[in-house]
């Protein structure tokens, strides 16, 4: 609050207890280009995007929201596989796993038979 009552507009970082200034947080992909907002590689996925002759240009937000989908598809299809492992009593993921979270979940119905 010391730093606007000054009139440089600009806010202060917060000091914690021990005197140490505490990390900005991320905000949007572009504001932070240092921090890791996805896990996927964004470049390979830029290259898998330029890889379809339909697309000739893919912007850097549209970039970051299919690497952020395809993130949460692959958790999502990990965890119903691995709810099929725990099943028959493993912890190690099959890939009978992925069929049974294929064949079980109606959402996976569009990859039936890509496994074969």
């Amino acid at each position: 609050m010391a730093a606007a009552a000054a009139g440089s507009g600009t806010p202060r970082e917060e000091e914690g207890p021990s005197g140490e200034t505490a990390a900005p947080q991320p905000q949007a992909p572009t504001s932070a280009p240092g921090a890791r907002l996805s896990r996927l590689p964004l470049a390979r996925v830029k290259a898998l995007v330029k890889a379809d002759p339909d697309v000739t240009l893919a912007g850097q937000e549209a970039i970051f929201i299919l690497a952020r989908a395809a993130e949460l598809f692959v958790e999502t299809i990990a965890k119903d596989a691995y709810c099929c492992a725990q099943q028959g009593k493993r912890k190690t993921l099959q890939r009978r796993d992925l069929d049974n979270a294929i064949e079980a979940v109606d959402e996976f119905a569009f990859l039936e038979g890509t496994l074969d």
